[in-house]
């Protein structure tokens, strides 16, 4: 009987041009991003990558990924209408036919689909690595209290780097330190 391997995937979600409107260092967070897709395409880690269509009907301009990010045909495209990419998808099929065990999450919005997906993901029983330079939001008030948007990407990155769930592993790294 052979052991079962880890199956490492990187999973892109929402960074389209209608999501990313008004969110902070969205240049940055896509180039990051880039660069880590190129990574794990290099080192034959599949991508996996979730759109929007809710708000943004497929093949509109706002639907469409930020340049330079670019999708190769080979690679999964998952379409949601919900902050959960797993709600009313193929996601946890797809992941399943990849063999995936270890996501390596980045994209937007940080306080919506990114923790919800992450979260979803770990109850799942996935290992995930948060990006922690590769996702982004925008700013936002709640009860009166303005929140940048940085302060949201602080925020989620402190809550997932002490997530815990037994027998699984959860933390950040930047986009030059995850490991393929």
């Amino acid at each position: 009987m052979t052991e079962p391997t880890d199956q490492t995937v990187v999973l892109v979600i929402d960074l389209q041009h209608g999501v990313l409107a008004n969110c902070v260092d969205v240049d940055g967070v896509v180039q990051r991003t880039a660069i880590l897709v190129e990574r794990a395409r290099a080192s034959g880690v599949p991508v996996v990558w979730v759109q929007d269509e809710d708000d943004f009907p497929r093949d509109s301009p706002g639907w469409r990924l930020a340049p330079p990010l670019s999708r190769a045909d080979a690679e999964p495209l998952v379409h949601k209408t919900y902050r959960d990419s797993f709600v009313n998808t193929d996601l946890a099929e797809v992941l399943a036919r990849i063999g995936a065990t270890q996501l390596v999450v980045a994209g937007a919005q940080s306080d919506y689909c990114i923790r919800t997906t992450t979260q979803r993901a770990a109850a799942e029983g996935f290992d995930v690595t948060l990006v922690s330079d590769a996702h982004t939001t925008s700013s936002a008030t709640w009860d009166g209290v303005e929140i940048s948007g940085e302060q949201i990407v602080a925020h989620t990155n402190m809550y997932f780097a002490g997530l815990r769930y037994p027998g699984q592993s959860f933390g950040i790294a930047t986009h030059d330190e995850v490991v393929f």
